[in-house]
């Protein structure tokens, strides 16, 4: 009996192994947390492009923007776990749970974190026509004028909110947060001077400063960016020891095979460790980030716990 048993765990040992070896065999869907032309968007079309490659099946990205991304969220956490639909979200999966009071789902316990992607800084930009022609003229102005500055963001929760609520901690300053859908329809309206100011990836900022429709006062990584080399870092610009990186990973529906989950985390590393991958990402000015699935899961949950407590310090209140 116990023989018959074993022979019968291999079999189905066997049988996993075979499916997950064919997987994919139809499209897979990718829904993505914010609009088309945001940060996200950007970082997750290169790297799902390469898996669709590696797989030889379509990957179907699908936008679904607003709300911190927790509208995509929800899509996907009552999707079949069969790796038929992932998430492409960034920080805002480990932020929007501070910020509303009812999701629909539970950002830890209804996803499985498969893999991060890369991450990338933000440029704090305003229009090339402002009167704020460096981080200190900006600063003067907030201290002057509490609350007269309205900053944009990618929306309550998102990686370009929690920037912004770092960087107030960080310099003393009260400005007022005007939450859009994505980033690019803050563009649209800094542009046309709607709006003042905005943390915006640098993935998505470069060409139009390069272009001259935006003005960078400064970068919020520790080091100034090749691509953009006169644009100052927070900390030399006025704010010392100011940092942020904006993420993004790779998630699915709870309930994937630790078998399935280990395969798309080993195909991601083989698209994202392609030469043609690696330059994609570096020109966006994107830092490939490398874990197991194990891994990015204890990065997640250190990152939500960690942007909690600055959340609570800086006093905002879910709504």
């Amino acid at each position: 009996m116990r023989n018959f048993a074993h022979a019968v765990a291999v079999i189905l040992a066997a049988g996993a192994a075979q499916a997950f070896a064919a997987y994919p065999d139809r499209p897979v869907k990718v829904v993505i947390t914010f609009p088309a032309g945001s940060g996200a968007d950007i970082t997750g079309r290169v790297a799902t492009q390469k898996l669709s490659e590696i797989w030889g099946q379509p990957v179907v990205v699908e936008n679904r923007g607003g709300a911190g991304g927790s509208i995509a969220n929800a899509v996907v956490a009552k999707a079949a776990p069969d790796g038929y639909t992932l998430l492409v979200d960034a920080s805002a999966h480990v932020t929007t749970p501070w910020m509303y009071k009812a999701l629909p789902y539970d950002a830890l316990k209804d996803f499985v974190e498969i893999a991060p992607i890369a991450g990338q800084p933000d440029l704090l930009v305003v229009n090339p026509h402002s009167s704020f022609r460096s981080l200190k003229d900006l600063l003067d102005q907030a201290k002057a004028n509490p609350g007269r500055i309205n900053f944009a963001s990618a929306g309550v929760g998102s990686g370009t909110h929690l920037n912004l609520e770092k960087f107030k901690l960080a310099s003393g300053i009260n400005v007022t947060h005007i939450p859009y859908k994505g980033s690019p329809e803050v563009v649209t309206d800094l542009i046309g001077g709607r709006v003042d100011a905005y943390w915006i990836p640098i993935s998505v900022g470069e060409s139009f400063i390069k272009d001259g429709k935006l003005r960078a006062l400064a970068i919020s990584s520790t080091h100034r960016a090749p691509q953009l080399p006169d644009v100052p870092t927070t900390a030399e610009a006025g704010v010392p020891g100011f940092e942020f990186t904006l993420w993004f990973g790779l998630w699915g529906p709870a309930g994937m095979s630790p078998e399935l989950v280990s395969k798309i985390n080993k195909d991601m590393e083989t698209a994202l460790s392609s030469p043609d991958v690696k330059q994609h990402m570096a020109k966006l000015g994107n830092e490939i980030m490398h874990m197991t699935p194990s891994q990015f899961s204890e990065f997640v949950r250190s990152e939500m716990a960690g942007y909690g407590r600055m959340l609570k310090t800086a006093g905002v209140k879910p709504q």
